[in-house]
């Protein structure tokens, strides 16, 4: 979780008080309320009609933007952290999930497309392989549940949307491969690890 002040060490200097905005925080991703912040104004002089400004986590201290045209940053990212990942694709998850919390969707969809094709590698499939090939081998190998035959389709199409055509991805698209891919990590690693190998 990330801490942007410790008691005593640091502080936000010239904070308002500003009225009440419940949220959650896209750094320590919990559910808060918070008065504390800048204003953003249509003058110069912060005069006028506040059209954004940015909020305090009370948890962490992250400063949470809420711009004039809605959008907010970071927004919290997309899927959960996933215990016993290899650190390389764990690296490329947590960047998928970062991406998603910048709303940058098709960075995110990018990278979990990047991610398929190395867990498959990870998991003994040929190097070299086309994307395809990588998500058809992890449905081969028991990987996809009996039942999501479809999403291996879906993640086809999204990857190579996200690939080869000029269409920019979406939240829903970034949400989806996520939660795919966070379903593929639990899977692979942190299920397995749970419980004792028998000897």
């Amino acid at each position: 979780m990330a801490r942007f002040y410790e008691e005593g060490n640091a502080n936000w200097k010239q904070l308002l008080n500003l009225p009440n905005r419940a949220f959650t925080c896209g750094y320590c991703n919990t559910a808060v309320s918070s008065v504390v912040g800048m204003t953003l104004s249509r003058n110069r002089d912060a005069s006028g009609q506040q059209i954004g400004g940015c909020y305090i986590c009370p948890n962490c201290g992250g400063p949470s933007f809420f711009a004039p045209d809605g959008n907010r940053y970071p927004m919290p990212a997309f899927g959960n952290p996933v215990n016993h990942v290899p650190p390389d694709l764990n690296a490329l998850y947590e960047e998928a999930r970062r991406a998603s919390s910048q709303n940058c969707y098709t960075a995110a969809v990018l990278v979990c497309r990047k991610m398929l094709m190395n867990i498959a590698v990870n998991q003994k499939a040929k190097e070299g392989l086309k994307f395809i090939e990588y998500v058809e081998y992890l449905a081969a190998q028991g990987f996809v549940p009996p039942h999501g035959r479809h999403w291996v389709d879906h993640i086809r199409k999204k990857g190579n949307e996200a690939t080869h055509e000029i269409a920019l991805m979406g939240q829903q698209d970034a949400k989806d491969l996520l939660g795919f891919v966070e379903m593929l990590l639990r899977f692979i690693y942190e299920f397995p690890s749970l419980v004792p190998a028998s000897p």
